[in-house]
């Protein structure tokens, strides 16, 4: 199996606008981030999940080389995570709908947020393609077959809101959480890779975790590499690689790792 990172900044991306910090006027490549996204693949290639569907969705899917995806997760319901959906039409305009996996209350605002998408009664204009998705629902702790991949879904808490995590055989991934639950740590001990979000060092957030926080976890839950991803201006990635205890270090955007 292999993960592609095809997004690792946050909502505001990086370069982000009208900011020239070292970060966002670095030459670094890996500096440069776009909104969440990522991409479970075969080892044949066979079966691609897409998570997420951030705004740049297109830009990021064309520069991995990837033309087919046979279902999608939404960890949530943020824009940053979703505003890329209509891109989904390359995908499910001919054929059997494509299947989105979404907990509950993201199910219902997908709906309400974007109807002509996942409502199959609305018909659009002819001569009009419209993406042919349909929703599923998700239960954390309860495991769930997605393209073929055995998914666990981890709900994690995000200030106010939720979002789902999952572990798919050695691999964790965990993105925009504060915190891990009990119930979550347990089913992600023995993974031998980790994903975590990773806002900056120092002043805690809200919904987030901080570098610091995200490392103590990483720790805890003892995988032999952990990549941190939903990363901030803040961090240049060379400092953020030299500061990194081993055995963790930052994701950047087009990095493919085999598990």
């Amino acid at each position: 199996m292999r993960l592609h990172f095809l997004g690792t900044g946050t909502s505001f991306g990086i370069p982000v606008i009208g900011c020239d910090c070292p970060t966002c006027a670095s030459s670094d490549p890996r500096d440069r981030r776009t909104r969440h996204g990522a991409l479970l693949e075969s080892d044949d290639g066979a079966r691609r999940v897409l998570v997420d569907t951030p705004p740049e969705l297109r830009l990021q899917l064309v520069r991995a080389g990837i033309g087919r995806v046979d279902a999608v997760w939404f960890t949530h319901c943020h824009a940053d995570h979703t505003h890329g959906v209509d891109d989904l039409r390359a995908f499910s305009i001919r054929g059997a709908p494509l299947l989105a996996y979404a907990g509950d209350d993201c199910l219902q605002i997908l709906f309400s947020r974007f109807q002509y998408v996942f409502d199959p009664e609305w018909r659009p204009p002819e001569g009009i393609t419209k993406p042919n998705v349909r929703l599923q629902p998700l239960q954390s702790g309860c495991l769930v077959d997605v393209a073929g991949f055995p998914m666990l879904p981890l709900r994690v808490p995000h200030g106010e809101d939720s979002a789902y995590g999952f572990r798919v055989g050695e691999l964790g991934y965990v993105t925009d959480a504060k915190s891990l639950p009990a119930d979550t740590r347990a089913a992600l001990r023995g993974v031998r890779v980790l994903v975590l979000n990773a806002l900056w060092f120092g002043r805690t957030h809200p919904s987030h975790f901080t570098v610091e926080e995200a490392v103590a976890v990483a720790q805890e839950i003892g995988a032999e590499r952990t990549f941190l991803t939903h990363l901030t201006h803040r961090l240049r990635h060379a400092d953020l690689l030299d500061r990194l205890p081993a055995g963790i270090e930052p994701a950047y955007d087009g990095l493919v790792i085999q598990i």
